[in-house]
């Protein structure tokens, strides 16, 4: 029989494993049980009793098997062992830069790191520096800046990786001088040239989309040459979608789900007749039209930049 005593340790330590799994997403790593004085039989009690639920080898989820993205990264990580970084995709997402795109995790390690595992991506490097890794919460994850430079070398482009940098300023987790170190030190890497060319044309809070919709206005621009318009920008006392000032010319995108009511169509055309009797000339396009008839927006933009363009030079 257990005395007193073995079962107070066992609450004691079983109170400890549930602090360190609180911090990391409900999951913790043989190491750190073995700090806490566990040995390899009392982890196998515990997994057999079902507190414990192994997820890799030598990492478990605590009390549960439901695991969150966090406790997803977390086990991910402690599974690829020492020097193992969250980054790519993965790391984008934890910095809340990009969307996950997948349910596997991405994970940077050394030429001799661990072998290939189910739900990991795994990614080896020659160079990792130390300044190229920090801590998310206590997760180890690769800096913002050489995030970025992953998800351009794993084929984010043009827009999507400007709506990345836009994203990081906007959270004030990058430094645009660290991230100019890491192009020195990688100046030959994939995706090097892709963020070089985005960054020779990017404007530190120039673009402030705050939709989807507005996202595919600038990748219309970018994709058939035309100007870019300055977005969300007050004139006459309203925020306007986008605006060409230089030209007099301003464009307002109905979303789907905003412009239904006829309280909203009342304020769209009190809105355009503003814009015409202060000299502006207003078209508008609908979601479904930037969305499905491109042809279209395309060719009415680039027919009223050029009537306006004409008409400056009259």
């Amino acid at each position: 029989m257990r005395s007193s005593h073995g079962i107070r340790d066992q609450v004691a330590t079983d109170h400890a494993i549930a602090a360190i799994a609180e911090r990391q997403g409900g999951i913790v790593g043989h190491d750190q049980l073995y700090a806490l004085g566990l040995t390899r039989a009392g982890i196998n009690r515990r997994v057999h009793a079902g507190r414990l639920h192994a997820r890799f080898r030598g990492v478990y989820a605590v009390g549960h098997q439901r695991l969150g993205a966090e406790g997803r990264r977390w086990a991910a990580v402690l599974a690829c062992g020492e020097g193992a970084v969250l980054s790519h995709r993965s790391a984008g997402a934890a910095w809340d830069l990009v969307r996950a795109a997948s349910a596997a995790v991405d994970v940077t390690v050394g030429l001799g790191g661990r072998s290939r595992r189910d739900g990991i991506r795994l990614h080896r490097t020659r160079l990792l520096a130390a300044d190229e890794v920090t801590e998310l919460d206590g997760l180890p994850i690769t800096t913002p800046a050489r995030t970025l430079l992953d998800l351009a070398a794993t084929g984010l482009r043009n827009r999507p990786l400007e709506a990345a940098l836009d994203r990081a300023e906007l959270l004030r987790v990058l430094d645009f001088a660290e991230l100019h170190t890491v192009f020195a030190r990688h100046p030959k890497r994939p995706g090097t040239a892709s963020l070089e060319a985005v960054l020779s044309r990017y404007r530190p809070g120039s673009v402030d989309t705050k939709s989807r919709l507005e996202d595919l206005v600038i990748e219309l621009c970018d994709r058939h040459g035309i100007e870019r318009p300055n977005v969300n920008t007050r004139i006459e006392g309203k925020e306007r979608d986008f605006c060409w000032p230089r030209l007099a010319l301003v464009v307002e995108a109905d979303g789907y789900a905003w412009h239904r009511s006829p309280s909203a169509l009342n304020d769209d055309r009190e809105r355009d007749v503003v814009l015409t009797l202060a000299g502006y000339r207003v078209l508008r396009f609908t979601y479904e039209q930037i969305t499905e008839r491109q042809k279209y927006v395309r060719d009415a933009l680039l027919a009223a930049l050029l009537r306006v363009g004409l008409a400056e030079r009259d």
